[in-house]
């Protein structure tokens, strides 16, 4: 199996604030604004969605690290544009920068980590224990 991810490659996404990613719909919080584990989602998403063409057949990324800050509120309605940079790049192990900006600015920044496995070997290995 070649991994051949390097440092560089990026991915952004941008979304529109829902109510389904509210603080109040996540149980997170009691307002209508995008709510944290949602804005870390989208980061992974984004993430992920960065270096699964670079991964052999078979092969996904699965988060292991967040270290992120929600710096902003940002309301139902307003876009939010998400981006991901792979930082470091060492054999299975991913480090990306994320960061979140809505309409208004940056709402919010951090580190995310993934490792990369194989989907199939990786669902065996629960079912086994």
């Amino acid at each position: 199996m070649g991994i051949n991810i390097n440092p560089g490659i990026e991915n952004t996404y941008t979304m529109t604030v829902e109510q389904q990613y509210t603080a109040s719909a996540y149980g997170s919080g009691l307002i209508d604004v995008l709510a944290t584990p949602a804005m870390i989602g989208f980061m992974e998403k984004t993430a992920q969605e960065a270096v699964q063409p670079f991964l052999p057949e078979g092969y996904i990324t699965l988060g292991t690290v967040v270290n992120i800050k929600h710096i902003k509120a940002t309301p139902v309605g307003e876009k939010v544009t998400f981006h991901a940079k792979v930082t470091e790049a060492e054999g299975k192990k991913l480090t990306f920068e994320v960061t979140a900006h809505d309409e208004h600015g940056q709402i919010g920044l951090g580190i995310h980590k993934r490792a990369v496995v194989h989907a199939d070997k990786f669902m065996k290995s629960l079912a086994n224990g």
